[in-house]
């Protein structure tokens, strides 16, 4: 498979998964509704919906919600631009892979905050409604202002910091608390591979790649 063909197979079947999935949730469920999955109480479906970053993270007001969404635009456009010249240099699958898996996150997070708001009614936490795609009345906001949707929920553990930790002595905890989508964790194991197996890459040698790093660049034939 050619380079070109493998970046676009990678982009779209997340993009198609993290949306149906979305789509899914949000047409389905509503606001605040789980359900466990495989019968495990710390993994959970929990539909909850966020105006910023990935993991629930915000930059508040209506004004840093367009400023992110535009943010989100301009770095998906510099990385297509990089990956088409890393296609060109015929890097490695691998690394194509793990830029790929980074910027089919960030457009699926782009297309919610981009059209959600016009193609959905609201998901309201206190009527418990179910939204419905494509109102007649038109959707609950304007384009580039929409929710971001998540679902993906592991409250693996919780318990009490000790008295004698600064700060947050005698304070709960709760381990993962973050409510997530495909998207979020499409983008956190692209950077976390490129981390552990392609660093060296962006470092001052990479016009001089040492030998024990050369065999990353083939590991898959062309």
């Amino acid at each position: 498979m050619k380079r070109g063909s493998f970046v676009v197979l990678v982009i779209v079947l997340i993009l198609f998964l993290d949306q149906w999935l979305k789509v899914w949730i949000k047409t389905n469920l509503y606001y605040g509704e789980e359900f466990n999955l495989l019968g495990l109480n710390w993994a959970r479906i929990h539909f909850v919906e966020n105006e910023g970053m990935a993991f629930g993270l915000t930059l508040g007001g209506s004004y840093g919600k367009l400023i992110l969404s535009l943010f989100r635009i301009v770095v998906v456009s510099a990385m297509g631009y990089y990956i088409y010249s890393l296609i060109k240099e015929k890097v490695s699958y691998g690394l194509l892979g793990s830029i790929a898996l980074i910027m089919a996150g960030a457009l699926g997070n782009i297309l919610d905050s981009a059209f959600y708001g016009v193609i959905f009614s609201d998901s309201n936490p206190y009527h418990r409604n179910v939204a419905e795609l494509f109102p007649a009345e038109g959707g609950y906001g304007s384009f580039l202002y929409g929710k971001v949707v998540d679902m993906f929920y592991f409250p693996m553990f919780s318990g009490y910091f000790p008295d004698w930790l600064p700060f947050w002595a005698g304070e709960q905890y709760l381990f993962f608390r973050p409510v997530f989508n495909l998207a979020d964790a499409s983008i956190t194991v692209g950077v976390f591979s490129i981390i552990i197996f392609y660093r060296h890459i962006f470092q001052d040698e990479e016009q001089n790649p040492s030998p024990e790093a050369e065999p990353i660049f083939s590991e898959i034939s062309e």
